[in-house]
Parts: structure tokens; C-alpha cells; sequence
């Protein structure tokens, strides 16, 4: 089995014997992805931006599989209390971050 990554704060069924620390990851979208978005506000069907989530996606994506990369650095088995945060930067970057607790189970 995989490294277990949840926003709850323990894992069922498991016990949580040692944590290990907190352990983030970020990605940072820059100035060409809002462009790329504005382009593509002609192609908005339903009322939503599909680029713009496509972006999102990706965005979170790399920021999960970052922090996962630093869990399995100190030997965890879980991160547990995950968290997700978007941040703009200077108005022209938008900042995806993960943060939880890297965790040994049972």
C-alpha cells in the first residue's frame, strides 16, 4: 500500500504511533497560465472557466505530490490533517499549497 494522504486527522482503523513532523508542498502557476486563461474564458461552457480548472488541477496536483515526496523522505506511512491553500503572489502568480503531519501507523 501507498502513502496514505487524508484530511481527517488520524486513519481509520490504524493507530498513529509517531509523528514525524509537518511536511508541505507548493507549485506556483505563473503569469502565462492567467493569460492562457483569459484566452480561454471564450470556451467557458455552463458558466465555468474549464482552463482555469484544468490549471487548478494540475496546480494541486503537483503541490500533493510534493508534499507526499517529503513524507516519504522521513519514513512515513501517512500524512493526516491535510490542508490546501491558494494564495495569489503579486497579483500575477497563483501559489497551490499542502501542508499536514507526516505520520507513522501501526
Amino acid at each position: 500500500m501507498g502513502l496514505i494522504v487524508t484530511t481527517t486527522g488520524s486513519v481509520e482503523g490504524r493507530e498513529i504511533v509517531s509523528y514525524l513532523g509537518v511536511v508541505a508542498g507548493e507549485a506556483i502557476l505563473g503569469i502565462n497560465v492567467f493569460k492562457d486563461i483569459a484566452a480561454g474564458f471564450r470556451n467557458i461552457v455552463g458558466g465555468r472557466a474549464g482552463k482555469y480548472e484544468e490549471e487548478l488541477r494540475r496546480g494541486r496536483a503537483l503541490a500533493l505530490e510534493e508534499l507526499e515526496a517529503r513524507a516519504a523522505e522521513l519514513g512515513a506511512d501517512a500524512v493526516v490533517g491535510v490542508k490546501l491553500d491558494y494564495e495569489t503572489l503579486m497579483g500575477q502568480m497563483l501559489m497551490i499549497g499542502a501542508s499536514g503531519t507526516a505520520v507513522k501507523l501501526s
